[in-house]
């Protein structure tokens, strides 16, 4: 049995990944903002595995130190880090951007993964195992309109892992990353601030990728032999083939 932390486990790939790997009889620590979502998740899933939930804002660096510092015993050692927490915000010009927008971001897709990762790192070292799967994004990659910041915070994600990965080289620590093109959660209800007639439309002619799909792949990724690691995954919906290129009928 592994221990696995994921962050943004109450929603869209974090809880399709947590469904999954609990299934497989890992135990399970889940993070993310909403307590009673996590309680709700928590209930069903330990009756599979066991399951610690805690409630924490990633970007909240004492929180995330404080919490991620004092785990039960049977906690303690955790053999895969998920860092899945993180969110796009606004869809402007770089000139009319919000800057509270432009904070979020940074602070949950940047900072946020930092904060969590310096926990946890030190520990996997110590006990000369350990396994950081960070969820990157196509945006990691390229530029689109009007997604200037989030793209910065995902190029930000594709730089840290490959720094992570030369800086762990030595431990025994594998450092993979997952980029997602367009998957259908609730990461553009999140964006458009809840306009929901928007968000609809961003799937809308296509086939976009689901949640459970990039699961598969963290629990892939996660089961490879010890001398193995999948370094860097870019997985598409079929209709996509860039960011701002995609087939609708």
């Amino acid at each position: 049995m592994k221990t696995i932390l994921i962050t943004g486990a109450t929603s869209g790939i974090g809880l399709a990944a947590a469904k999954k790997l609990a299934n497989k009889k890992n135990q399970l620590i889940l993070c993310g903002r909403r307590q009673r979502k996590l309680d709700e998740i928590s209930d069903e899933l330990s009756k599979s595995t066991n399951v610690l939930s805690l409630s924490f804002d990633v970007s909240n660096k004492n929180e995330v130190s404080k919490l991620l510092s004092n785990l039960p015993k049977e906690f303690c050692s955790i053999d895969i880090l998920v860092n899945n927490a993180g969110n796009a915000h606004g869809l402007d010009t770089i000139q009319d951007g919000s800057l509270d927008d432009w904070d979020n971001m940074i602070d949950s897709n940047v900072k946020g993964l930092l904060y969590v990762s310096r926990v946890i790192m030190p520990k996997m070292i110590e006990q000369k195992n350990g396994h950081i799967i960070n969820i990157g994004s196509l945006a990691g990659r390229e530029v689109y309109e009007k997604g200037n910041i989030y793209c910065a915070t995902k190029h930000a994600v594709n730089a840290i892992s490959k720094a992570m990965r030369i800086d762990l080289n030595k431990t025994g620590i594998k450092v993979s990353e997952i980029n997602p093109g367009l998957v259908e959660t609730d990461f553009s209800n999140v964006r458009f601030k809840g306009d929901s007639n928007l968000a609809e439309k961003v799937y809308q002619g296509y086939k976009a990728l689901q949640a459970n799909d990039i699961a598969d792949i963290v629990e892939f990724v996660i089961n490879r032999p010890s001398h193995v690691n999948i370094a860097d995954i870019l997985v598409l919906p079929q209709a996509q083939a860039t960011s701002s290129i995609i087939y609708k009928k």
